[in-house]
């Protein structure tokens, strides 16, 4: 592996999964989501896929998984985290765009990747198309925790819209919110420390490489914009959603 492939994959290499969510909120959630025997669940923008992954095994043996990215690199990675775990004949992975997806599934996942539709709302409105009936769709978008300073603006402008207009644009599209959380500071805090690890191992490894300075420059910018814009502005909800 040379430094360019070794610095793409380092971007995740420490995240467990690409979301604010720690093992405790994760577990609850899949709990919500109720995966049986024989349900076939769907993972819209699912990167790596560890949610999906957890959520076939805890439907059992006869449970079956797809996920969808357009991310090779993350799909790769999660066809090699699912024949670890025994899962390669029960967990398919698709080089394919989620908002292109019309197969339904028993249990949806689309954590994170509203923008595969242009935002919330209209995510919220098509994941019923690929949704089996008496299904259950886990939905997780950004989110205003407080409304936002001009700068948090100028950094994710329209495309986070306030918790309270989510659960609208959710009624309004006909689910029932069966669930609802947020994730929680302490989440925040270590989805932003560990996208940044990967990178500060990275640098680490390769201090003299010419794409150090522009690695060094964006992880401190990073930091600076967490710690003094979005920090606690910036919010990440979960609903859990059914007909």
């Amino acid at each position: 592996m040379n430094s360019a492939q070794a610095l793409e994959q380092a971007t995740y290499a420490r995240m467990r999964w690409n979301t604010p969510l720690s093992e405790a909120h994760a577990a609850r959630l899949l709990d919500r989501l109720e995966v049986g025997g024989g349900d076939l669940v769907l993972d819209l923008g699912c990167g790596w896929g560890e949610l999906l992954m957890r959520a076939v095994a805890a439907g059992g043996d006869t449970t079956r998984g797809v996920g969808v990215d357009t991310n090779a690199e993350l799909l790769g990675r999660g066809r090699a985290l699912a024949a670890e775990r025994g899962l390669d004949t029960q967990v398919r992975f698709l080089q394919e765009p989620a908002g292109e997806w019309a197969e339904p599934a028993d249990r949806v996942l689309c954590v994170g990747a509203s923008h595969a539709w242009g935002g919330s709302q209209r995510a919220l409105s098509e994941l019923a198309k690929v949704l089996e009936p008496g299904g259950t769709v886990l939905f997780g978008d950004g989110c205003w925790e407080r409304p936002p300073t001009g700068a948090a603006w100028g950094l994710f402008g329209g495309s986070v819209r306030p918790l309270a207009e989510i659960v609208e644009h959710a009624v309004a599209a006909g689910w029932r919110v069966r669930h609802l959380s947020t994730a929680d500071q302490h989440e925040w805090d270590e989805f932003e420390s560990t996208w940044r690890a990967g990178r500060e191992d990275w640098l680490r490894a390769n201090p003299h490489d010419p794409r150090a300075p522009s690695v060094r420059a964006e992880l401190d910018a990073r930091l600076a914009e967490y710690v003094g814009v979005y920090r606690g502005v910036l919010g990440f909800c979960y609903l859990v959603l059914t007909r």
